[in-house]
């Protein structure tokens, strides 16, 4: 909140790519531009993939908004790194996998932020077709959607995150960014935001 990566408004709702209304928007790029907070969080996810699924062969970003703080993440453990694209390449190689990665070898996957889980889990799968063991995904922050947790536990995916959307909404509230009358209002869209703002 203090860079204005998560925005908060009420009153006119953001459209995200997918048509969802939505009264909060997270661009977590922006944490790039801020060196101690691009650091911080860099060393959380070196701290949590250690601690959650110990030393993997490789760190894997989620193209694009993760591949930036896959990078710095994969510098820090001193691992090789390589990016999943969203599709395959139409042209060249073809690939979906950028970067040098060989059957078997373990994968954490780093991701910046998970909404309904589609795209992430479309990295997780491509990595499995590539025959990679892919010991879980790493995030900055997820919404939390039920969508989302039943994707991730359909393939058998464990997902941690640095931040969540209740986390957000108890330090917004208590920092006087939203007001506790706001809280019932925002949880209702959580629950529902495919149906929220029509």
């Amino acid at each position: 909140m203090q860079i204005k990566a998560i925005k908060l408004n009420l009153q006119k709702p953001f459209t995200w790519a997918s048509g969802w209304k939505s009264p909060i928007y997270c661009d977590n790029r922006k944490t790039l531009s801020y060196p101690k907070i691009r650091t911080f969080i860099r060393q959380q996810f070196a701290a949590v993939i250690q601690e959650e699924f110990g030393m993997p062969d490789v760190i894997a970003g989620v193209a694009t908004g993760a591949i930036a703080q896959g990078v710095l993440v994969a510098q820090d453990l001193g691992l090789p790194f390589v990016y999943v694209r969203s599709e395959a390449k139409d042209h060249g190689l073809t690939n979906m996998i950028e970067g040098v990665i060989e059957k078997g070898q373990s994968v954490v996957v780093v991701e910046d932020l998970v909404s309904t889980g589609s795209s992430s889990l479309k990295a997780v799968q491509a990595l499995r077709e590539a025959g990679c063991d892919v010991k879980g995904m790493v995030a900055i922050f997820t919404y939390g959607f039920p969508v989302a947790e039943e994707a991730f536990a359909k393939a058998k995916c464990k997902l941690v995150t640095l931040s969540d959307y209740n986390s957000l909404l108890q330090h917004a509230c208590e920092s006087n960014f939203i007001k506790e009358s706001d809280l019932a209002y925002l949880a209702e869209w959580r629950e529902a935001p495919e149906k929220w703002g029509k």
